[in-house]
């Protein structure tokens, strides 16, 4: 499984934030709808808090979008 690296410059990112910045959306204010609407998996459990902290080595994976792992 190929998991694409997202770069970070803190020492957290929200997921509402991550997801704009790994290019599944477009404008942060999609996040609440993105999430609504698609399955989201942190480390293996599902999420669907905007404000979900992740840090350095977290695995997100959404379905038909891709696996990601947050790199800082």
């Amino acid at each position: 499984m190929s998991r694409k690296p997202v770069k970070i410059d803190t020492e957290y990112i929200a997921l509402g934030q991550f997801l704009k910045l790994a290019d599944v959306i477009q404008t942060g204010g999609m996040a609440k709808w993105f999430l609504q609407e698609y399955a989201i998996f942190v480390n293996g459990e599902p999420e669907n808090r905007r404000g979900k902290k992740l840090y350095d080595g977290d695995l997100v994976d959404i379905p038909d979008f891709g696996t990601f792992i947050v790199k800082s």
